[in-house]
């Protein structure tokens, strides 16, 4: 069922504009803003804040970008360990490169890479090396001595003394990275000391989506945070900062709340003056609840996230990512708001397709997948695995059919294409499996496109599955992710194996 628009993009990017310029009026035009979460590509917003622009942030930052400059951190010990990005399903260097990428392509260039906590790790300085050949500008930056307990020694020319300081030209410097801990804060801080040692009274502040402040604490869309955030263990609570300077419950997140006391004596520290925030939330930018025009329809698009994290959580323990606290967490959380699995309209047809499978004696190694799919008008598409097709192809390709106008009984892949396909996996790349996965279903309805009209429409149609909400009976095969991705669906799946090998190239 197509999702109501509870967000309001043109009113979000007037308030937050505002609430950015002020603050940088306010530091006599030197700020440097924090940004967390996600400036591009932020699915948890637009899942969570329906008509919500996932690249709405970068719009900002091209109203601002006469007077703005970006700096990119990255912590030398994420690339050393490959840490992944979920969404992406890529390590958090190449996401650095291509955040890089489409800045550039927004018109919008990061001037300054910052590989963080620095230690000279191996794949650190082989991505620094890539970076400086290509003509990007990188500092490295050592843990700061000191931190988080000894103010005076962090403070100093041995504490954030130590690390370059980086020129920048323009008003508003944007400090970004691509996940928690990449050590933004640090540089900014750091970046802050070294311009009061030039004499220059630049400030702070930091903005950050979630959770929405000015929303209650219970809000689904402030629970669906904590959802996403289980394995940091974080959890939003009322600013008591906040309340006790303004009288105002403000809803911040527990890491915030308890490092304000030492990050203000740190910024009293540096500018030898009583800090005017008073709060953590003080400190934010933060407009997005000004952009709400319709709770209802929030609410309810949050309920749904919190059942897809819950989802998320069980695939990662199946897979070794997570631990089985994280699990009951998710699970905690979900049973707090009453929300139910079968709340996700496409999961029990999903079972009941892996059932007509079993029935049918189809599947592959004894292995029977299921997969369903809502469209926007609300009608729910399913697909089952079989010697020919990943139950993922099978479900895309149904649901094409179906946007088309077309008989679910016309093929749109010819046998002899099928069969080329079936001899190179099996006889000359010498695959244990032959069925198509959704990648190379993709491919070949591409091909097929050519000659057949019907193959055609239903390529065409594959733009409008964007968005669509989408649940598997096992979790994917990597070209069936890959797929899925690139289609834009929003997927869940169970935490049982599509396949009895261990190992999927």
């Amino acid at each position: 069922m197509s999702m109501k628009v509870g967000f309001d993009n043109e009113r979000y990017l007037q308030e937050q504009t505002a609430a950015i310029l002020e603050r940088v009026n306010r530091f006599q035009n030197k700020l440097y803003l924090e940004f967390g979460g996600k400036i591009l590509f932020d699915y948890h917003a637009a899942r969570v804040l329906p008509g919500f622009d996932a690249n709405v942030k970068m719009r900002l930052l091209q109203r601002l970008k006469e007077k703005a400059e970006v700096i990119l951190c990255i912590f030398a010990g994420d690339i050393e360990r490959k840490k992944v990005r979920a969404d992406f399903g890529i390590t958090y260097d190449a996401d650095a490169l291509r955040t890089i990428d489409d800045f550039n392509d927004w018109g919008i260039p990061i001037e300054t890479v910052v590989i963080t906590r620095f230690n000279h790790q191996h794949a650190a300085q082989v991505f620094k090396n890539k970076l400086e050949r290509r003509g990007v500008r990188v500092c490295t930056h050592r843990a700061t001595k000191g931190y988080p307990t000894d103010v005076d020694l962090i403070v100093s020319d041995e504490g954030y003394g130590a690390n370059p300081y980086i020129e920048t030209t323009k008003p508003l410097v944007v400090v970004t990275g691509p996940g928690p801990g990449s050590g933004k804060l640090a540089t900014c801080l750091g970046q802050l000391y070294h311009e009061y040692k030039r004499g220059v009274k630049a400030g702070y502040a930091k903005f950050e989506t979630f959770p929405i402040w000015n929303l209650p604490l219970q809000h689904k869309v402030n629970v669906a945070y904590e959802a996403a955030t289980v394995d940091l263990k974080d959890f939003n609570l009322i600013d008591h900062h906040h309340l006790a300077a303004y009288g105002v419950a403000a809803v911040n997140y527990n890491r915030d709340v308890e490092a304000f006391p030492l990050l203000r004596r740190i910024i009293e520290k540096i500018t030898g003056a009583a800090s005017f925030y008073r709060s953590p939330t003080d400190m934010g930018v933060n407009r997005a609840g000004f952009g709400i025009v319709d709770d209802r329809a929030v609410e309810t698009a949050a309920h749904q996230e919190i059942i897809r994290r819950y989802f998320r959580c069980g695939c990662e323990y199946a897979v070794g990512y997570a631990d089985q606290d994280m699990v009951k967490a998710a699970e905690l959380i979900m049973k707090n708001i009453g929300a139910k699995i079968e709340d996700r309209s496409v999961v029990v047809p999903a079972r009941e397709a892996a059932a007509s499978a079993r029935r049918k004696g189809k599947g592959n190694e004894g292995i029977y997948c299921g997969a369903a799919l809502e469209l926007a008008d609300g009608v729910i598409v399913t697909g089952e695995n079989s010697p020919l097709m990943h139950a993922s192809a099978a479900l895309v390709m149904n649901a094409a059919k179906r946007l088309a106008n077309l008989p679910k009984e016309i093929h749109l892949l010819p046998q002899n294409l099928i069969d080329s396909l079936a001899h190179l996996k099996r006889d000359i790349l010498n695959r244990k499996m032959i069925s198509l996965d959704l990648e190379e279903t993709l491919i070949a309805l591409s091909i097929s496109a050519t000659a057949n009209p019907a193959a055609q429409m239903a390529m065409e149609k594959l733009k409008e599955l964007r968005g669509c909400e989408v649940h598997l009976t096992h979790i994917p095969t990597p070209g069936d992710e890959a797929g899925l991705r690139k289609i834009g669906v929003n997927l869940t799946c169970d935490p049982d194996f599509s396949t009895k090998s261990l190992f999927l190239g």
